[in-house]
């Protein structure tokens, strides 16, 4: 893969000495995302941004290969005694690639914008973030200065939410500031245009082709915070993404690395067994149900279905190298992941029988007919959920003795039925929004995601999200998670993995695998590319 080193042919002339080459230049071209973004703000749209938006601009703080929590521009933080008020010190030295200086106002307004503009990620503020008043100025009822947000000084911003956030540090790893003296003068065209666009991050942009959203990042000369570019110039060529496109760009030397598909990872781990990289996506494939309609209202009913799937058959046949087995409904490497609850989930048949013939159906005698619900899918989802689902059906025949159809709709039809009960069993992947395993937990709490209401286990979440001590919050999580698996609230399935294939000419820790065995790639992005080298 020499194609990936690139020396630039200056030199560097001095009078009277012999001319000697200037030191190498170093220019990777990686796989991106969306062929279409409108905005080179990550503060503007998540889900319709520009390819490397996220590297342009620092976060006030990030996570390593080894998801630890980080400092970026914030140097500091501390909570208040009671727990509602969190103060971030800004690191010194931080300038916009123009030279201004990046200040605490730049955060604020950031988030201020974010909440009036119609902001497409406006619920993680709301959901993870609690920000006070978020919701009533989100929905037009109140001012945005009356946010919990607040400038004290340049170096010095706060942040108020409604409820004690212990976990807000690993939140504000999206918080991005948002140049405000380039807005005062384009408005939100700050971001559109290659000429307006400053950055505070380690890379500033050279160029955006918007036809298929590729850009080229340079090393940002002004940046001085943590984390600086190893390499001197990024291009981020969506067009390389699938694996079908990736694979020979690859081959031929003309990508760092690329995704692979279920057909192609047997064939790189014999021909290239070292490259190979896994990808930790922090995801979670899992059965749920509606828990007050028969037949599932029944605990014992639910608990057969928890011990009646061999995982690790399902992971190493149906699902060979693209999934692994899931005993909890955090991912392994996940802050708060627990071994001890996820050994639990075993497959047992005699207990899955046993627990259905306590329910009243021995052999699946009198059980009613079912139908679980997936969702259309693309990506890992898609290549894991419709197989799963086969295999599930044949495994609840042979063990339980019932019978069980696949319904497969699109994703706004399968929401709808999971939030308005019109069906009683599904199939639900999760992926994580934030680290941190209130997210997780939370998708079960009071309502939450599934509607559903356990007052056990919601009291033990309520008190883990409101506890500052670590320690202590993992012990009431674990508590929580026993109750699901008690009352056999879900059925957790598998943890989906991505392989790649990683040049042999690249190096640094973004491309080593971590003490976990994964190597996060883009899931860490600003990571992966201030760590990144070519050898």
């Amino acid at each position: 893969m020499n194609a990936l080193l690139k020396f630039v042919g200056t030199l560097a002339l001095a009078v009277g000495l012999t001319a000697a080459p200037a030191l190498a230049e170093t220019k990777l071209t990686v796989p991106g995302g969306s062929t279409t973004g409108t905005y080179m703000d990550y503060m503007k749209t998540v889900y319709a941004r520009a390819s490397g938006a996220e590297l342009l601009q620092l976060p006030l703080t990030s996570f390593d290969n080894e998801y630890q929590l980080t400092p970026l521009a914030a140097e500091s933080w501390t909570q208040s005694a009671d727990g509602l008020t969190w103060t971030f010190k800004l690191r010194d030295g931080l300038v916009w690639s123009d030279g201004v200086p990046v200040t605490a106002e730049d955060y604020v307004f950031a988030l201020q914008h974010a909440a009036t503009s119609g902001y497409d990620f406006a619920w993680y503020w709301d959901f993870a973030g609690g920000v006070k008043n978020w919701k009533e100025v989100t929905e037009g009822k109140a001012d945005a200065s009356t946010l919990g947000l607040k400038a004290v000084d340049d170096k010095t911003l706060e942040l108020t939410t409604n409820a004690p956030k212990p976990y807000l540090p690993s939140v504000v790893s999206l918080w991005y500031p948002v140049p405000k003296h380039q807005f005062d003068k384009f408005g939100d065209d700050w971001s559109t245009n290659v000429e307006n666009v400053v950055s505070s991050g380690p890379f500033k942009l050279k160029s955006w082709e918007k036809s298929n959203n590729s850009v080229v990042l340079v090393k940002n000369e002004t940046y001085t915070g943590p984390w600086p570019a190893e390499v001197d110039e990024l291009t981020i060529d969506p067009s390389l993404g699938l694996p079908e496109v990736g694979m020979p760009a690859f081959l031929a030397g003309d990508v760092a690395f690329t995704y692979l598909n279920a057909g192609q990872i047997p064939v790189m781990q014999q021909r290239a067994p070292d490259s190979i990289r896994s990808n930790a996506v922090f995801a979670t494939s899992y059965i749920s149900y509606d828990l007050n309609s028969a037949p599932f209202d029944n605990v014992d009913v639910r608990r057969a279905f928890y011990y009646a799937v061999n995982r690790d058959e399902l992971t190493k046949t149906v699902l060979k190298d693209i999934a692994i087995p899931a005993g909890s409904i955090l991912p392994p490497g996940y802050p708060g992941y627990n071994k001890d609850i996820a050994a639990e989930a075993v497959f047992d048949p005699t207990k899955a029988k046993d627990f259905m013939a306590k329910a009243g159906y021995p052999d699946g005698k009198g059980f009613p007919p079912v139908e679980i619900w997936l969702r259309e899918e693309g990506g890992y989802n898609g290549a894991i959920l419709p197989p799963m689902a086969q295999y599930l059906q044949s495994q609840f025949k042979q063990v339980l003795g019932i019978d069980m159809q696949i319904k497969i709709m699109p994703g706004k039809d399968w929401m709808e039925g999971l939030l308005q009960h019109k069906n009683n069993l599904f199939l639900a992947p999760y992926e994580y929004d934030y680290l941190d395993p209130s997210n997780f937990y939370g998708i079960f709490y009071n309502g939450g995601r599934h509607n559903y209401h356990v007052a056990d286990y919601d009291a033990a979440v309520a008190a883990a999200d409101s506890n500052p001590v670590w320690e202590e919050r993992l012990k009431l999580y674990a508590k929580a998670e026993q109750i699901m698996i008690d009352q056999g609230l879900i059925v957790p399935l598998v943890h989906p993995i991505i392989k790649a294939v990683v040049s042999d000419t690249l190096g640094g820790a973004g491309v080593t695998p971590n003490s976990q065995g994964f190597t996060p790639l883009d899931r860490i992005g600003n990571f992966l590319y201030s760590h990144i080298s070519v050898k």
